[in-house]
């Protein structure tokens, strides 16, 4: 017997918390086809792994990259952490369907996209998407063929704003029909569940009714919930009692997105938000969790501003900032908030006055700027067109340990896929988006100062792999077997790290060797190798 390629040598840490073991990996095709001992025998190629790791491909549980991954399909700063899947359409934002009045988030709307034509694929000559349904985006999808894997949830602020816009109201039983037949068909197209990001535009406004409508389609379509829950802070146990009211009445299994504790007020409710989420599974409901090795959030700035000047989203947003009297009103509402202004830094700016303080704080850049931080804010916004991003340093690393403790949270980077060239070089993201995996890595395997070993690489790789292989209902994916698909990765456990920073995002991870994905060497001792497999994975 022949191979394409065998993987010699290494140490087989399989995904399933089993003990490592010496093997070879004998891969044909997009397949395993032979652990064990394959001396004597012939492929291809082969891969030396000798002092190194083989292990399944991760799988990042909670991703952005909808639709940057039609832009930079090398997925550069996933692949060289050992992503090969991430499950995308997180929030409630996804980039699929696009209908009616639905954008893509702002970030997303000023990059150029690759279009479909019956002559293969080309760059449109304008900024924006260029699909509709998730049929048309998978259709894009396959064609551009990036090199990871996407699993694809259809997000309720997608679907509610296709239907009917950004208005700050509940919506019509005829508007809830008609996204539930929307969301029906996105099902019936690929998508694999229901997200919600109940804290954005324009979810916030939606009833429980509404949510639990929509999670009922997706129950009886065989699909997931996952959810950023209407409060992370101030009324976190209430929400995580939502969520988890909602699985015992529709039956649905539940992700809750990047569980944290957010607001040092609220800090000291993480026993009382793990006991809640402990009961629950014990009562047998079917619900984990995802979290970013980080205690700072990211996301758009204009979170901050006051309910009364987002309403109505983006278009509502600017025409406040840039009323004079609104603008005033908002920077004085800001500045009496009793935020703490030290710990916003500026992430990714769109305007050069912007991104001139990307990587600093609100509070230095309002003295700097020799203005108050409310009309900081307000003037980055309006610069920004509302695409500013921010970091929001408001958690602790006790309960990030807390959290990594419990055996059914996975990571997730909550980060889109960046390159440092390139369109998406001009942004500054946070650094989960290159550091997520070696990062969580080497915090539960004790290997950063000051946080508490939790347990060995077998148990860490498992979180990795089979635990959100297994939680996603991905088949023959996250765990090495033979005949499961060759999504596997070989890195130096001593070497394997993260760089990136706030300050400067845009470092690759360290220690990985090779990236295969499908049976592609996609990745290959620091070398993107273009040759990508990446799938759009399906339910059925």
């Amino acid at each position: 017997m022949t191979f394409d390629l065998i993987i010699r040598g290494g140490r087989v840490v399989d995904g399933t918390g089993a003990a490592a073991r010496g093997a070879d990996v004998g891969v044909t095709g997009d397949r395993i086809t032979a652990i064990g001992g394959l001396s004597g025998v012939g492929a291809a190629r082969e891969i030396d792994a000798a002092g190194c790791v083989v292990a399944p491909g991760f799988i990042d549980a909670h991703a952005h990259s909808d639709a940057y991954l039609l832009i930079e399909p090398d997925a550069p700063s996933k692949l060289a952490q050992g992503v090969t899947t991430e499950v995308n359409g997180q929030c409630g934002g996804s980039a699929v369907p696009r209908l009616g009045q639905a954008r893509l988030s702002s970030d997303w709307a000023s990059q150029t996209y690759p279009v479909l034509t019956s002559g293969g694929v080309r760059q449109s000559p304008c900024p924006g998407p260029t699909w509709t349904t998730v049929a048309n985006y998978r259709e894009l999808f396959e064609a551009v063929r990036p090199a990871l894997n996407t699993v694809q949830f259809i997000g309720h602020n997608t679907l509610r704003a296709g239907v009917m816009g950004y208005e700050p109201r509940s919506a019509t039983p005829e508007e809830l029909r008609e996204m539930q037949c929307r969301l029906s068909q996105a099902l019936d197209e690929g998508g694999w569940g229901l997200t919600t990001g109940l804290l954005y535009q324009p979810g916030k406004y939606a009833s429980a009714g509404e949510v639990e409508t929509l999670v009922r389609t997706a129950s009886a379509k065989g699909g997931m919930y996952a959810t950023h829950m209407r409060s992370e802070g101030s009324r976190l146990l209430e929400s995580i009692a939502d969520v988890l009211n909602l699985s015992r009445a529709t039956g649905i299994q539940v992700q809750i997105s990047h569980l944290k504790t957010s607001g040092k007020s609220n800090w000291g409710k993480v026993g009382a938000a793990l006991e809640l989420i402990r009961s629950a599974r014990a009562e047998g409901l079917n619900v984990q969790s995802d979290r970013y090795p980080y205690t700072a959030a990211g996301t758009d700035l204009d979170v901050v501003l006051p309910d009364w000047a987002s309403a109505g989203g983006r278009d509502a947003i600017l025409k406040n900032v840039r009323d004079p009297a609104a603008r005033e009103r908002i920077g004085k509402e800001l500045d009496a908030c009793g935020r703490d202004w030290s710990a916003v830094m500026i992430g990714g700016g769109w305007s050069a006055e912007v991104r001139a303080f990307s990587g600093r704080t609100v509070a230095e850049a309002a003295a700097e700027l020799k203005l108050s931080a409310g009309e900081t804010v307000c003037r980055f916004i309006d610069a920004d067109d509302t695409r500013t991003g921010a970091f929001f340093f408001g958690m602790c690393g006790e309960n990030l340990r807390r959290i990594y403790l419990e055996p059914w949270v996975m990571p997730g980077s909550d980060a889109s896929v960046r390159a440092p060239w390139g369109p998406l070089g001009r942004d500054h993201p946070h650094p989960r988006a290159y550091g997520t995996m070696p990062r969580f890595l080497s915090l539960l395997t004790g290997k950063v100062e000051g946080f508490a070993k939790i347990c060995g690489l077998e148990e860490a790789v498992r979180r990795m792999t089979g635990l959100p292989a297994q939680t996603f209902g991905i088949r023959d994916r996250g765990i090495l077997k033979t005949g499961a698909f060759a999504d596997i990765v070989v890195f130096d456990e001593t070497l394997f790290g993260d760089s990136a920073t706030y300050a400067q995002p845009h470092r690759f991870a360290s220690g990985m060797r090779q990236v295969i994905v499908n049976g592609a060497v996609s990745f290959d001792k620091g070398t993107f190798t273009g040759i990508r497999r990446g799938r759009f994975l399906s339910r059925k």
